[in-house]
């Protein structure tokens, strides 16, 4: 599974060094033309790791590009990220359908498909068509068929309402453009009862060897989070060595 990423992000000639590489790969995006109409968006000077847009106080960070693949599936992961802890907090059982919410490779993905089975499936959603091919090979890669590659767009995930137990983003939240929008439409895509789980490397921890703008303190997390009032915050996990898991369910 590995040679197909390596093979595909090859392509940009890009090599990367460790955990500090994240934010190099960010493509700045230009502000929109017209003032959002969602509560908290001002618009800032673009730094050299955010896109020039703050959300409730917080510099949004620029989107890791397709071409940092190869990073995604870096070997160390397990051992730096502790993937397995991650997936067993999430409790998965049986039959459930899954949401990976800007699932780059399917990394996560195909560790959590095995617990859904039999009867769950894991859709695994990108905003990059790139990303979005190297799901569809890794999936084929792997046999496994219940993993539902899919192109999601940079204000809605485009998934139907009350479809999915659980949706999750893996340092990905802090990335969104518009983390007001895509909230809004996964709690709508969220069946009653269903979890959203937000996976950050933890902004109060200074050895974690993250750029400032890739890190989210729990409390601007949980700020966010309040926006929606259909969300309600269930728990924290800290057992992750440089992660927060934060819990939030669709009463």
């Amino acid at each position: 599974m590995k040679r197909v990423v390596l093979r595909l992000a090859a392509i940009a000639c890009l090599s990367f060094s460790g955990i500090a590489a994240h934010a190099d790969t960010s493509a700045p995006l230009a502000p929109p033309a017209t003032t959002a109409s969602a509560p908290g968006y001002t618009f800032v000077p673009a730094g050299p790791d955010g896109i020039g847009k703050r959300y409730l106080g917080r510099d949004i960070a620029g989107v890791m590009g397709w071409q940092g693949a190869a990073w995604l599936e870096r070997e160390e992961r397990q051992r730096e990220e502790r993937t397995d802890l991650l997936v067993a907090a999430l409790a998965l059982r049986p039959g459930m359908v899954v949401a990976d919410i800007g699932a780059g490779t399917g990394y996560l993905s195909r560790r959590m498909v095995p617990a859904v089975l039999p009867g769950g499936k894991v859709i695994a959603l990108d905003v990059q068509s790139e990303m979005v091919a190297m799901l569809q090979a890794m999936a084929r890669q792997s046999g496994l068929a219940q993993i539902e590659p899919r192109l999601g767009g940079e204000r809605d995930v485009n998934l139907p309402p009350a479809s999915v137990d659980l949706a999750i983003m893996v340092d990905v939240y802090h990335e969104l453009a518009f983390p007001y929008e895509v909230t809004a439409s996964i709690v709508r895509a969220l069946k009653p009862g269903g979890r959203l789980v937000l996976v950050e490397y933890r902004a109060e921890d200074a050895r974690v060897p993250i750029k400032a703008l890739h890190k989210m303190s729990e409390a601007q997390i949980r700020r966010e989070a309040a926006v929606h009032p259909a969300l309600a915050w269930e728990r924290t996990v800290e057992t992750l060595p440089w992660q927060h898991l934060v819990v939030f369910r669709k009463p």
